[in-house]
């Protein structure tokens, strides 16, 4: 995939949403992925014609595990002129030391989230965009069936009113597989993920099985996909 269609599909997203408005000042989660990284290429690139003007800061929640080289996303974030961000935290060491989580995955994010949303109001931001592209929409609501007995995905907007903060989704229409394929056509400088737990966690289960069940049934994740946008979801916005 290229930057015009990744561009594409990016907007589609914002326009059909309402993700951004003028002036806004988008705070972007890096988390050093090619999810977060290929987000950052899609905005900066938006960012130069879009007809509602906006500000770009790009920051990454070092959970303190160690192995983490942030030095080529602060390149690329120089060479892009968008302001980086690194909030160090001992949320590793709170999670595999202090507390021992065998199941570590909601409380991490519970607290990176809170990291992250401090960060981005500290440098006055009022939106923060997530990398979630097709798929992880598609393994949230098997996620949401298989576990909790609803159908449920998360919101393409989500207004944070503790936070005075709004969350967008602007990669909400990519294909996991377009972000692959702009991963290697632009060699972005991925990060290995630290965490001990990485390709063990209930969300990889519910991956390998969505891949499986779209090998078995060619389609099914646009199926998927589809009633996911049309299924009348309470909390996403009423269009």
């Amino acid at each position: 995939m290229d930057l015009q269609r990744l561009m594409s599909l990016t907007r589609q997203a914002i326009d059909k949403y309402h993700m951004i408005e003028s002036g806004d000042h988008i705070a972007v989660g890096i988390s050093g992925g090619k999810d977060s990284l290929t987000l950052l290429y899609a905005l900066h690139g938006l960012k130069r014609f879009y007809p509602n003007p906006f500000q770009l800061s790009a920051i990454t929640v070092d959970l303190g595990l160690g192995n983490l080289n942030l030095a080529p996303i602060q390149e690329l974030c120089g060479q892009l002129s968008i302001p980086y961000t690194v909030i160090p935290t001992e949320i590793g060491s709170i999670l595999f030391e202090a507390r021992k989580e065998s199941n570590p995955c909601s409380l991490c994010a519970k607290m990176r989230k809170g990291a992250l949303n401090e960060k981005a109001k500290a440098l006055g931001c009022n939106k923060i965009a997530y990398a979630h592209h097709r798929e992880d929409l598609i393994e949230t609501m098997l996620m949401s069936l298989i576990y909790e007995g609803r159908f449920h995905a998360f919101s393409p907007v989500t207004y944070l009113d503790r936070m005075d903060l709004t969350v967008i989704r602007p990669l909400m229409l990519v294909p996991e597989a377009d972000v692959i394929g702009f991963q290697k056509k632009y060699s972005l400088p991925v990060c290995k993920n630290p965490c001990p737990v990485d390709g063990h966690t209930k969300r990889e289960y519910v991956k390998n099985l969505t891949r499986q069940l779209e090998k078995e049934n060619p389609g099914v994740k646009s199926r998927l996909f589809r009633a996911i946008l049309e299924g009348g979801i309470q909390s996403w916005p009423q269009l």
